[in-house]
């Protein structure tokens, strides 16, 4: 088997050294190099021939933006992860990096030079394993599968939770395993790793027949912002049906990602807000740290934002804004879910189509991570499976003939 390798980008020898460890700590991933700018960066690309990229913003002599900028020039291909703690402060320059090319974001907790970077420690496994893993099996590299590294990611958290809850002695940690074992082995090695097999999809029959199409309703995470700037560039200027759009993305974001896809998408898209109405031809998309729901009314259905608990782990969560829709709108909606981990959403598109909605699921190639539509899928929630070339098609088709 290959490793994925990763090459860090950081003006900080503090910051390269900890990710570097959290990325070598990993079965199946390497640091093959590190830089300090942007212009190293560049420099080292051609010999260490990297999967993934991770770049922090604010470097000296060539930062992350004008790294992104010279990238496109010279038409790398190699996904990029931001990494930085200037995404804190700076929606707008962080959207930038993804129009620029960037794959995906990640805040830093607690400053630019922080000791506690292992906080974000999954989500840095998460985005090596789902880009640059996907990157290196399209040049050919024999790589560990994306649930592969998680379940890794998982074991090391309930290790590290043990040691703080002082049980430790009752959990075997990862050092400690040894080939000797299969059933320890197969869990931490990328060539014994086996995937849980998959499922045929569950039969739902719905309630009544699927109806006109009055709202489309989007739930997308891990690969969502790309995925969806993609999606909507391509949507017609006379699209008829409001679109409400669930994307994993922390709060303060999701109003820069909103202007973002305003600016290339024929239709107005706009972050959501309490109280809005819910138009034809309009794209809401959920604040971060708030629910999205539907507020049925006479005249026009009212958007409403509520903080109540994380759903799957999320807030806002695609669950929660499948469950209100199939509440209200029963037949006459669509609901699509996305590339993303996990099975947010899956549970209630399930209970969208059998209400007798309309359901469409992103396949498995087209995903950066196939998760959320794959239990969707499994779950005998998704009607029909779609490329993400094809999406925008796919929802103009689905709207025009119901």
């Amino acid at each position: 088997m290959d490793d994925i390798s990763v090459l860090v980008c950081d003006d900080s020898a503090l910051m390269r050294n900890l990710i570097s460890r959290i990325v070598n700590g990993t079965e199946g991933m390497t640091t093959v190099g590190t830089a300090m700018n942007g212009k190293f960066c560049l420099q080292k690309i051609p010999t260490l021939k990297p999967d993934v990229i991770l770049l922090d913003i604010e470097m000296p002599e060539m930062n992350g933006i004008q790294f992104l900028e010279e990238r496109k020039l010279r038409g790398i291909d190699i996904p990029v992860v931001v990494l930085s703690s200037i995404a804190v402060r700076g929606a707008s320059v962080t959207m930038k990096c993804l129009e620029l090319g960037a794959s995906d974001f990640i805040t830093k907790p607690n400053g630019a030079i922080s000791t506690n970077i292992a906080a974000v420690a999954n989500k840095i496994i998460e985005n090596i394993a789902s880009y640059g893993g996907r990157y290196a099996r399209r040049k050919g590299k024999d790589v560990g599968q994306f649930d592969f590294f998680m379940h890794q990611a998982k074991m090391k958290e309930a290790e590290a939770a043990s040691k703080a809850e002082g049980i430790e002695d009752k959990v075997k940690p990862l050092s400690s395993m040894s080939s000797s074992s299969a059933s320890d082995v197969s869990s931490f090695r990328p060539s014994l790793w086996k995937p849980a097999k998959p499922k045929e999809p569950a039969v739902i029959t719905p309630l009544r027949e699927p109806g006109r199409v009055d709202v489309v309703a989007i739930g997308i995470s891990t690969g969502g912002p790309n995925a969806l700037r993609e999606m909507f560039a391509k949507i017609p200027e006379k699209f008829p049906k409001p679109i409400l759009v669930v994307q994993h993305m922390p709060a303060g974001f999701t109003k820069e990602f909103a202007a973002s896809l305003d600016r290339i998408c024929p239709l107005s898209v706009k972050e959501a807000e309490d109280g809005d109405l819910i138009h034809p031809g309009q794209i809401y998309v959920a604040p971060g740290d708030y629910h999205i729901v539907v507020e049925k009314s006479s005249l026009c259905n009212v958007i409403r934002l509520e903080q109540s608990a994380l759903r799957n782990g999320h807030r806002p969560s695609a669950d929660v804004l499948f469950e209100s829709v199939a509440k209200i709108y029963q037949n006459r909606a669509l609901g699509v879910i996305m590339t993303g981990m996990g099975r947010d959403g899956a549970a209630q598109l399930a209970e969208m189509r059998k209400q007798g909605a309309w359901t469409l699921g992103q396949d498995e190639k087209s995903s950066i991570v196939y998760g959320m539509p794959k239990v969707a899928f499994e779950m005998g929630g998704v009607q029909k499976q779609v490329p993400l070339d094809s999406m925008a098609s796919e929802i103009v088709r689905v709207v025009e003939n119901s």
